[in-house]
């Protein structure tokens, strides 16, 4: 499958690569019996690479459709989305399963390892639909373990390790194939505070080494780590603001001096 590259007439960017994501007027109406849900109201977006945006919304807002659009599980009614300038209307099912694997590494709220598999085999899972050679996928889920520190916990089973662990081997699966994008999904929502803290001090890190990252939550505190705050209400953008770099910094010295230091 080749995939179509556009060039979205929105906004510029602030970096002078082409946008991981691009966004036009998005707009997305879905049915719950006899109502249509109007669930985005024209949506507007560009994310370039190497940022670090939190979505944050109340219950209804439209954060969970944009979610849903962002990480290709669901298209638009109207409008266009551009996925590392992949036009993602133009694309059939099969295709949105590839690109998704490709380019996008979720995380999600809930973990989403498979119990009975170490966490070096969790992590190798979207190279295995890759069609990547098994050693080649060992050593890169290793590899991906050590980068969250897990490299000890590579052969545990998630029963085996911490809430906070079991978070940070999936963000390890979702960075194992070095995807444009890494899109996490309440990634703190199951997590005590310290283990919070804990695996949002590796998306920082994870930010730092220049990935791009899109977080969706409704806690203030952890859209706190992001260096650009994006607000939604009734399937509209109402603030979209970034932050002074250094504020998000203080928020990770500030828990690591209370004594939330990294891998901990």
């Amino acid at each position: 499958m080749t995939f179509t590259v556009a060039h979205p007439s929105v906004r510029a960017s602030p970096s002078a690569q082409r946008p991981v994501i691009a966004m036009r007027n998005v707009i997305k109406h879905y049915r719950m019996g006899d109502t249509e849900v109007h669930a985005l109201r024209g949506i507007s977006l560009e994310i370039a690479q190497g940022d670090f945006v939190a979505i944050m919304g109340t219950s209804g807002s439209g954060k969970s459709t944009l979610m849903n659009i962002v990480g290709c599980l669901d298209v638009p009614t109207r409008g266009h989305y551009w996925l590392d300038g992949v036009d993602v209307r133009t694309l059939e099912d099969d295709d949105l399963a590839r690109i998704r694997n490709r380019k996008i590494g979720f995380v999600f709220q809930s973990f989403n390892l498979l119990p009975r598999m170490s966490a070096a085999a969790n992590v190798e899972l979207p190279l295995t639909y890759a069609g990547v050679h098994p050693k080649q996928r060992r050593a890169r889920a290793v590899q991906a373990l050590q980068s969250v520190g897990l490299g000890e916990r590579a052969h545990h089973v998630p029963s085996e390790m911490s809430g906070g662990q079991q978070q940070r081997a999936a963000v390890a699966r979702a960075i194992v194939t070095n995807p444009a994008l890494i899109l996490a999904d309440e990634p703190t929502g199951n997590l005590d505070t310290e283990s919070s803290i804990d695996v949002m001090s590796v998306f920082a890190s994870l930010h730092a080494q220049g990935r791009t990252v899109v977080l969706i939550t409704h806690e203030d505190d952890i859209a706190a780590y992001a260096q650009r705050i994006v607000k939604l209400r009734d399937g509209q953008i109402v603030d979209d603001h970034r932050r002074d770099s250094s504020d998000a910094r203080r928020t990770h010295m500030a828990h690591a001096e209370a004594g939330h230091g990294v891998f901990q």
